[in-house]
C-alpha cells in the first residue's frame, strides 16, 4: 500500500478493498462485519431500541488524552448511556483528505477499536468517501449508535424540585486539552483530555437508583447542559462554585485567554440528576468506579428563578449562567 491516502482510496475498487481489508476489518474484527455486507444483519435486540449518530471534526486530530477515533467512539456510546440505554453496535464511517497519512490512519482505527472493546461494543458496518487535497481537514468521521433501553423515562420532564445535581468528576478538560494541542496556550503542563465511554458510570448510577436524568456536557460544557435542562419549566438548576471540580492546569489554562472551565467541553464527563434521599448512593456508585473517583455534588434543583442556571459563590454572590454565545473553543469534538 502508498504511504499516503489517494483519491483511488475512495473509488470503491482496489484500493478501496485494500483499505477495508488491511486496516479496518482486521481492527474492527466480528461476525457482522466480516460478512461485508452494505449493511450488517444483527439479532434481535431485547429490549426497546435505542440509537444515536454523531459527526467528529476535532483539530489537530490528536491531543493530549485522546484522538479522533477514541473520541468518535466514545460520543455516540455515551449518547447511547445518557439516553439511558446499554451500547451495542456502532458504524464507522471515514472522510479522509488526499494526502493522508496511512500510519495516521492506522493508529486512529488501532485506537477507535480499542475504546470499542473497552466499552463492550462492536464496529459493524461502515464507509470509507476521499475528498481531494485541500477539500477537506485530514480526517472526518461520522458513527452511529444502537443499543437496548435499560432506564425508560429519564429527561427534563422527570426533574422535581428538590433533586440534587451531580458531576462525575473535573470539568472542562477536554477542551483545554484540544487548546493546548493546537499551541493556543503559552505554556506547557499536565493537560489531559477527559475522553473516555461512561458506560460503567452510568450504569452504577442507574443502578443505585433515583436518576431523574444523564447528560454528557460536551460543547458549550456544564453551563450550556444544564440551561437545556431547565430551559422554559418552571425549575432553576442553583449550582456551588466551591463544589464543582477544576482541575488546576485547566483553570489556569482557561484563566489565560479570558474563558470560563464551565463553558469548557468534557468527553469524558456524566451530569446526573437524582432524587434527594438517593443522591449519597448514586455519588458514592459514581466514585466507587474508575473514572469517577472526582465525583462531586454541586448544586440543586429549585424554584426561585425558573429556567435559569445560577452559579452562587462562597461570598453570598450569584451569576446566572446562559448559554455559550459564540464559539469559544470551535473543532473540539
Amino acid at each position: 500500500m502508498q504511504d499516503i491516502i489517494t483519491l483511488d482510496y475512495g473509488s470503491g475498487g482496489l484500493k478501496t478493498a485494500q483499505l477495508i481489508d488491511e486496516i479496518l476489518v482486521p481492527a474492527f474484527a466480528n461476525t457482522a462485519l466480516s460478512q461485508l455486507g452494505d449493511g450488517a444483519v444483527l439479532p434481535a435486540l431485547d429490549g426497546p431500541p435505542v440509537f444515536s449518530t454523531d459527526s467528529f471534526v476535532v483539530s489537530p486530530w490528536r491531543f493530549p488524552g485522546g484522538d479522533i477515533g477514541k473520541l468518535a467512539v466514545c460520543g455516540t456510546v455515551n449518547d447511547l448511556c445518557m439516553a439511558g440505554g446499554v451500547p451495542h453496535y456502532l458504524s464507522f464511517s471515514l472522510i479522509l483528505e488526499e494526502g493522508f497519512a496511512l500510519d495516521d490512519l492506522r493508529a486512529i482505527v488501532d485506537s477507535a477499536a480499542r475504546t470499542a472493546r473497552q466499552a463492550g461494543v462492536q464496529i459493524v458496518t461502515g464507509d470509507t468517501k476521499v475528498v481531494e487535497h485541500g477539500r477537506g481537514d485530514g480526517i472526518y468521521i461520522n458513527t452511529a449508535g444502537v443499543g437496548v433501553l435499560r432506564a425508560p423515562g429519564l429527561g427534563r420532564g422527570a426533574l422535581r424540585e428538590g433533586d440534587v445535581v451531580l458531576v462525575s468528576g473535573s470539568v472542562g478538560c477536554h477542551g483545554a486539552a484540544v487548546l493546548m494541542a493546537r499551541g493556543d496556550l503559552p505554556c506547557e503542563g499536565a493537560l489531559l483530555s477527559d475522553c473516555r465511554p461512561l458506560h460503567q458510570l452510568s450504569a452504577a448510577a442507574l443502578e443505585a437508583g433515583g436518576v431523574r436524568m444523564l447528560r454528557d456536557p460536551t460543547r458549550g460544557g456544564v453551563a450550556t447542559t444544564l440551561n437545556e435542562f431547565v430551559e422554559g419549566s418552571s425549575l432553576c438548576i442553583e449550582l456551588e462554585e466551591d463544589a464543582i471540580p477544576v482541575d488546576p492546569p485547566v483553570a489556569a489554562a482557561c484563566s489565560l485567554l479570558g474563558l470560563d472551565p464551565l463553558y469548557s467541553a468534557c468527553e469524558g464527563r456524566m451530569l446526573a440528576v437524582c432524587a434527594p434521599e438517593s443522591a449519597s448512593a448514586v455519588l458514592a456508585a459514581l466514585q466507587a468506579v474508575p473514572g469517577g473517583e472526582g465525583a462531586a455534588q454541586i448544586g440543586r434543583v429549585t424554584a426561585r428563578r425558573p429556567g435559569q442556571v445560577v452559579l452562587r459563590n462562597s461570598f453570598g454572590g450569584s451569576r446566572i449562567l446562559g448559554k455559550l454565545t459564540g464559539a469559544q473553543l470551535p473543532r473540539i469534538c
